[in-house]
Order: C-alpha cells, then structure tokens, then sequence
C-alpha cells in the first residue's frame, strides 16, 4: 500500500505557476532522490489554495518528506506561500490510466 503526504497551502504572492516552477526546479530532484518515492503533484485548487501530493512506498518515508518539504519551503517559498494543514495518510484507492 502506498502512502501520501498532502499539504494545503496559500498562495500569499505571485501565482501557483510560479511556485510551481521553484518546486519542479528544487522540491521534485529533492523528493527524487529520497528512498522509497513514487510520485509528486502540486494541484491549484483556486481561491490561493494549493495542494502539494507526494506518493511514498512506506508510511515513514512520507513523514520524512514533511520535513524534506518544510526545510525547501523554508528556504526558497516561505515568502510565497504558507502551510495551513500537513496530512500523512494511507492511499486507499488509486486508478490512473
């Protein structure tokens, strides 16, 4: 079973394209080189929410990628967006194809 890591932020300037830029560029090699990672998604869900959504083959690799995601967004977003919930859960029903 895999497992996910979600984050709910708001986008506080600039626009999620943007933000979505810096994380393809630093967040994704980031995750990439972590053991156990699967996949990445950052979603526009409007109204400023964004949602961040990492796949992990283990539920201790997503709650690695908390703080492997909160030290990147510390560093290269924290005056772009800011985190509002932090969610590390089982993927009970995935289909994509």
């Amino acid at each position: 079973m895999a497992h996910l890591r979600v984050a709910v932020y708001t986008v506080t300037r600039g626009t999620w394209t943007e933000v979505a830029q810096i994380a393809h560029d630093g967040m994704l090699p980031i995750f990439e080189r972590q053991p156990g990672f699967v996949g990445y998604q950052l979603i526009d869900a409007g109204n400023s929410t964004g949602l961040s959504v990492s796949e992990w083959e283990t539920e201790e690799e997503a709650e690695a990628a908390v703080a492997e995601a909160a030290d990147f967004v510390r560093d290269n977003l924290a005056d772009r967006i800011q985190l509002q919930q932090n969610y590390v859960g089982d993927d009970l029903l995935s289909e994509i194809g």
